[in-house]
């Protein structure tokens, strides 16, 4: 059998998750792009340079939908409600697609964490549903700041010369956006968790805080970090964000491998490695691949010791 342990796979994930053996993982964390980066099925770096640099002097707060999509803005009818529709829908077909071959590769109890918008991590979740997994959580990540997005309506009545605009003071058509989903699901368990475990060596959370409480499904006041001139990837996860839901999720036995297939600039990978743990990532762009392999060699071998489960 081929030897993943360790290895980051390019391409993309529905393909190189077929090369993985059946049982193979114990816990999947992964942030995939989410329905507006779907747009296309594309996200090499040239494309991804296109994007960002096409709203790098617009006011615009959206720099991941394509411009011509129809979906970044325009009249709110029916055609672009169905398109906005169709998208999702689209989104969760995709989900399904990589879902089912991560299914098949996962050990009974193994948990995966899967990232989205808080517009559709519900379809996440029904898409990894329909695959196979149980759903056990959604787990808040709350960002040290959010962004107000949206229509100001007292701004936008002042430009078009409306009559006492201030009346619609603190009116706006979104909230400000200051957390994340993570959706947790699981593979069905061998019969109980004590089975799953000694079978396995998954199926359960270490909810101990330093403090001594128990730990809560809402992560906040982690830092955010300051990436190295070489990491150009564009939605980079604070690397302390990652090491905590490591920490919770990924089991410390003998055998225990954590997989990303939307690897991205690795910080999952890194996490896991500073844990002591054994990794698998999948990424369809070359150039991420780079930066992952530089991230993961400044990275010194953990010496923790894992449990005899």
């Amino acid at each position: 059998m081929t030897d993943f342990i360790n290895k980051i796979l390019n391409g993309d994930c529905r393909e190189k998750l077929k090369e993985l053996p059946d049982d193979y993982i114990s816990a999947c964390i992964t942030d995939p792009p989410y329905n507006y980066e779907f747009i296309g099925h594309k996200w090499d770096e040239t494309e991804i340079q296109r994007r960002m640099e096409r709203v790098q002097d617009s006011k615009t707060l959206v720099k991941n939908i394509p411009y011509g999509s129809g979906l970044a803005g325009g009249v709110r009818n029916k055609r672009w409600y169905e398109k906005n529709r169709n998208n999702i829908l689209e989104y969760e077909d995709w989900c399904y697609e990589w879902a089912q071959e991560l299914f098949r590769v996962c050990k009974p109890g193994a948990t995966v964490l899967v990232f989205n918008s808080t517009r559709t991590v519900a379809h996440v979740q029904v898409a990894l549903e329909k695959a196979g997994f149980y759903a056990r959580d959604i787990v808040v990540y709350r960002r040290s700041s959010g962004i107000p997005k949206g229509i100001n309506m007292q701004k936008k009545l002042e430009q078009k010369g409306f009559e006492n605009p201030e009346q619609m003071e603190g009116w706006h058509s979104c909230l400000r956006s200051e957390w994340e989903a993570v959706c947790v699901l699981q593979k069905p368990l061998s019969n109980n968790y004590t089975e799953t475990l000694l079978n396995y060596g998954t199926g359960l959370f270490y909810t101990k805080m330093d403090n001594g409480g128990f730990q809560s499904n809402i992560l906040e006041d982690i830092k955010r970090d300051k990436a190295p001139d070489y990491n150009i990837h564009c939605t980079v996860k604070p690397l302390d964000l990652m090491k905590k839901l490591v920490d919770i999720f990924v089991p410390r036995t003998k055998g225990s491998i954590v997989l990303d297939p939307f690897a991205g600039s690795g910080t999952t990978l890194v996490a896991a490695k500073q844990a002591g743990l054994n990794y698998v990532g999948i990424e369809v762009e070359p150039t991420y691949i780079e930066i992952i392999e530089k991230r993961l060699g400044d990275v010194s071998d953990s010496q923790e010791t894992l449990s005899l489960f």
